[in-house]
């Protein structure tokens, strides 16, 4: 079992070591805005920090408060998110805006923020401990990878983490807590070559006890991803291309996008095909064929072809486009 002092030099560590980041309070200052810890945790769901820095920075500096955010239109939105993926997560943020400024400020404490649209068990105690100092924990892959090593669980459920975890919470100092372990997580107790001798828990570590650091927690086993089939219409006139909005549910929903039919388990009938692109989801693979269309299908506008990056398509149907625009074949399709 840890030590009682186990969570002061984790502490101590973060106080020399916290990573600088715009969502962040330096370890020991006043707690963050809400909003940006808000913001940030709902970017950061299955994204790396790396990707998501400068597009948090360009949220914020387009709409600096909740209000703003919530103000602003759908579309306006989930242009700024294309190529964040995970696109549920801002047609979720977009609710949440609404409803938090109707309420006239965030929650304060897990219970309740977990009533909001599309925030759960991890986000909600993320914002409570860490904007509003709640004793909670939120168990992300790095804390639940360090709480692993630390008592030797090889498959903890994120209840069994909160429990071993939550009695070294210090009173005053949730968020920075979480914080570091979070940091930790990500730096020193990495999923491969952790760097035991430079970690602040290795004298209450079970896991390095028995030299075996890296067998915790053990993989879940690879489950079968299915693979789907999708065709893309590429209909130019001049220096415009046809683009659509997906439906507003379901996957890509609300996102600009290349017209097409529904996607399918078995290849589509079409002519020749500009370009192939292989696309992974979290819960399939996608082969999209992009063919050319003489005329535009479904409801939607021309876009500048030489601003193709402005347009807010998703990652998917940006790599479409500029494989086209590669393509010898894109002139026949002009």
């Amino acid at each position: 079992m840890p030590s009682a002092n186990a969570a002061n030099r984790l502490m101590k560590h973060y106080l020399g070591t916290a990573r600088t980041l715009p969502w962040r309070a330096a370890p020991g200052t006043n707690a963050p805005d809400p909003y940006r810890v808000w913001l940030s945790e709902v970017m950061l769901q299955q994204t790396t920090v790396t990707t998501v820095t400068p597009r948090f920075n360009r949220f914020i500096e387009r709409w600096p408060t909740i209000e703003d955010l919530a103000a602003a239109s759908d579309k306006s939105i989930l242009s700024e998110w294309a190529g964040l993926g995970y696109y549920a997560r801002a047609r979720n943020l977009i609710a949440c805006a609404r409803e938090i400024a109707a309420r006239g400020s965030l929650p304060n404490t897990a219970e309740e923020l977990r009533k909001l649209p599309g925030v759960g068990e991890y986000t909600s105690a993320a914002v409570a401990a860490i904007a509003f100092g709640e004793r909670v924990l939120p168990v992300d892959t790095n804390i639940r990878r360090v709480a692993a090593r630390l008592f030797a669980m090889e498959q903890p459920t994120d209840s069994q983490v909160r429990d071993v975890m939550t009695p070294l919470i210090p009173t005053d100092r949730a968020g920075d807590f979480a914080q570091a372990l979070m940091d930790l997580g990500a730096t020193i107790c990495r999923p491969a070559k952790p760097l035991c001798s430079r970690c602040p828990l290795a004298p209450d570590c079970t896991a390095f006890a028995l030299g075996q650091p890296e067998l915790f927690p053990r993989p879940k086993a690879r489950k079968h991803r299915p693979h789907r089939h999708g065709t893309a219409w590429w209909t130019r006139r001049g220096d415009h291309l046809w683009l659509v909005r997906r439906p507003d549910h379901g996957i890509l929903g609300g996102m600009a996008a290349l017209p097409g039919p529904d996607w399918t388990d078995t290849p589509h009938p079409h002519g020749p095909a500009l370009a192939r692109i292989r696309h992974v989801f979290t819960h399939f693979s996608l082969d999209l064929d992009l063919v050319s269309a003489s005329e535009p299908v479904g409801d939607g506008w021309w876009h500048p072809v030489d601003d193709i990056d402005s347009a807010g398509l998703p990652t998917l149907y940006l790599k479409a486009a500029r494989a086209a625009l590669a393509t010898p074949l894109f002139d026949a399709a002009a």
